[in-house]
């Protein structure tokens, strides 16, 4: 058992990497494996000079190939394990995170995004989003919850660790550079003061009892030698994930109720989306949010009733349509105008986003259907 640093509340000023570790320890996380990549390093870092006080563990790996089995194996073995990532890590641990998605391994992982592609840069980006919801070589059976600013990280983080080992789908809390890096307030607190009890774990291999008598044997499998038998495993696990989705889908909608132009916007820009929405107001202009929690799954009823009561919409983010691209697929069918703020590798403001709303409050230009 590893020592729980967060008794009671505690206000503190961190970053958003410091948090995540916190979060983990309040989580009761035994172990982490990681390797260094900018913008997450300081997760690392923080687990480990923890350590002398909680009794857990932590193990630098040669590469993020390395860090994402080795993850695996210790969530193997009981543990309660994750680690982190970030740009090309993130790229190259995607074998790993198929794996966990293929043999439902509880894998949690925090991915801080930067700008890309490839090495591109070490600060922020919002261009991570479709490869942590569908890398890999799988159907994207993951659970991304896509956090605005520091409380979102602790909350999230803990959450993460519950939702992995509840219904066994590889989970991410999907942040970026700028939340990981920058400070601000945060309440720490002990899961069990807000009523949430962490879900046990249990050994996937050597557990306890004999076989056939105790327990079953661990079949864990990642290959199949006919196509029928893996569509047959598939259609049990779309099942599954499907079923899950409702209860798992989370998002929040800021004066969207009677909103005429609706904001859609995820993460950090979100955040940058509410402060835009009360100046809009301000000037008479009715503007509302729609930021989905969970971006994977999406929370489809509620998107799209919020979507038919507005008249134009904002898709915003700091990447190509990621999220609009994925979002656009579950409006189908709504004829709802949109326009499109979109900032490859750089950050919304609030500014921004005002100043691209009041073009659309003024202008009657051509924009594209849904």
């Amino acid at each position: 058992m590893v020592n729980k640093l967060i008794k009671e509340d505690t206000k503190m000023f961190l970053t958003g990497n410091e948090v995540l570790a916190y979060a983990a320890n309040s989580a009761e996380a035994e172990f982490m494996y990681g390797y260094p990549i900018t913008p997450q390093n300081e997760i690392m870092h923080t687990w480990c000079k923890l350590l002398p006080k909680t009794g857990a563990g932590f193990l630098q790996t040669e590469d993020e190939i390395s860090a994402g089995f080795s993850t695996i194996g210790g969530i193997l073995a009981g543990k309660r394990a994750f680690t982190a990532t970030a740009g090309p890590g993130n790229v190259i641990m995607q074998d790993a995170q198929s794996m966990a998605e293929m043999m439902r391994i509880p894998f949690v992982c925090a991915v801080m995004q930067r700008g890309g592609p490839s090495t591109a840069t070490v600060i922020y980006a919002q261009q991570e989003t479709r490869l942590t919801c569908f890398g890999g070589n799988g159907e994207g059976f993951r659970i991304v919850y896509s956090t605005a600013g520091h409380q979102d990280l602790y909350d999230y983080m803990i959450k993460a660790f519950n939702t992995a080992w509840k219904y066994r789908f590889p989970t991410y809390v999907l942040a970026d550079g700028y939340q990981g890096k920058m400070r601000e307030p945060v309440v720490l607190y002990d899961p069990a003061s807000r009523g949430i009890s962490m879900v046990p774990t249990e050994k996937y291999l050597l557990a306890d009892g004999e076989i056939g008598i105790d327990r079953k044997s661990a079949h864990l499998r990642n290959t199949y030698n006919m196509e029928d038998e893996l569509m047959e495993v598939l259609e049990g696990y779309k099942t599954d994930y499907e079923k899950m989705s409702e209860e798992v889908q989370e998002w929040e909608e800021y004066k969207a109720d009677d909103a005429e132009i609706l904001v859609i916007a995820h993460g950090i820009v979100a955040r940058s989306a509410r402060t835009a929405i009360d100046e809009l107001r301000e000037k008479g202009i009715k503007a509302g949010l729609f930021r989905p929690v969970t971006v994977r799954p999406l929370a489809v009823k509620p998107l799209r009733e919020a979507v038919q009561r507005a008249k134009r919409i904002l898709f915003t983010e700091s990447a190509n349509g990621q999220l609009a691209q994925m979002v656009l697929e579950k409006l189908y069918g709504l004829n709802t105008p949109y326009d499109t703020l979109f900032k490859m590798g750089v950050g919304v403001t609030g500014d921004d986003i005002v100043n691209k709303v009041e073009e659309m409050a003024k202008c009657s230009l051509e924009v594209s259907p849904l």
